[in-house]
């Protein structure tokens, strides 16, 4: 895993139903990510903010909210992740909202075909995100990231890499997921995404889910994280917009990003949907930054 950390800050709310995710950057460096980071021995380069259109805030359009913005953000990301994997660096993208892991997942997945690669993604979430404008009258772009990088949705996006789909679906684990829409549902049954739901972590464990969301890797994968923190219960995370009962708890948490770190092979990280609006003096975000640190080593385990 390489020891070269980049942060990239993406302060903007432009695909949420909510304002506020924009200022999730900030309270993540407020609770104290660069300096977790770099305590831990890794060479941390924080980016600052991109830069981007303002939310103007208006009804869909031809189905979609703010599209033109939304694209113009997902093409600022994927030319900053691109930039950054490109020196060999790790990117992580603090959002904003998770409509912008399509332009971060465009990135990674063209860097993978260029150097031949295999690329293994896992989506971290309440919610599937596999929304067309066609099954969501809401119009938010950011409950539909997973079917653009799949190939469903906006040429302007779907193609944001030149390339559609941007990585084919049997590369995508998604876990923790318990609210999906039933158009939506019947959409990821078609593709055949593989979901690992809360159903499924309550029957057989945290342990062996990830085990199967992780198997199949190797040397020459890269293993991207994409982590909605929506994905935890809200009893521990209420600083998100989209709550829904019936998260991970801590523990469960916890056991998940070691095991990603475990793998040894993280090579780049969303942190997305973290909103100090709905926050409780931003509890939310320094339980991030405990996670991420997870993530790059940290273990609550006293084992040799």
């Amino acid at each position: 895993m390489p020891a070269r950390i980049s942060l990239i800050g993406a302060p903007t709310d432009i695909g949420a139903a909510d304002r506020g995710a924009s200022m999730g950057p900030e309270a993540l460096r407020v609770a104290g990510l660069p300096q977790a980071l770099m305590a831990r021995g890794l060479d941390v380069a924080d980016r600052g903010n991109l830069s981007g259109p303002m939310n103007p805030w208006q009804p869909p359009r031809d189905g979609y909210r703010h599209l033109a913005q939304v694209v113009a953000w997902n093409r600022a990301v994927m030319d900053a992740v691109r930039a950054e994997l490109s020196q060999e660096r790790l990117p992580i993208l603090l959002g904003g909202d998770h409509c912008l892991a399509i332009g971060s997942i465009s990135a990674v997945a063209a860097h993978c075909r260029a150097r031949q690669r295999k690329l293994r993604v896992l989506w971290l979430d309440a919610h599937a995100d596999f929304n067309t404008f066609e099954i969501t009258p809401s119009g938010n772009i950011h409950g539909m990231p997973v079917a653009c990088v799949c190939g469903l949705g906006p040429s302007e996006l779907t193609m944001l890499s030149g390339e559609a789909p941007a990585l084919d679906a049997s590369s995508i684990r998604q876990i923790g997921i318990r609210s999906v829409d039933p158009g939506e549902r019947k959409l990821v049954h078609d593709i055949g995404l593989e979901i690992l739901d809360m159903r499924y972590i309550d029957e057989v464990g945290m342990k062996r889910a990830m085990t199967e969301a992780l198997a199949g890797m190797d040397g020459n994968t890269h293993l991207h994280v994409s982590f909605d923190v929506d994905f935890l219960d809200p009893s521990i995370a209420p600083g998100v917009g989209t709550t829904v009962p019936g998260g991970p708890n801590y523990r469960e948490a916890q056991l998940c990003m070691e095991m990603i770190a475990d793998s040894g092979r993280l090579a780049s990280l969303d942190v997305m949907e973290l909103n100090p609006a709905f926050d409780e003096h931003n509890r939310t975000a320094i339980l991030a930054v405990d996670l991420i640190e997870s993530l790059f080593g940290k273990s609550t385990l006293m084992r040799r």
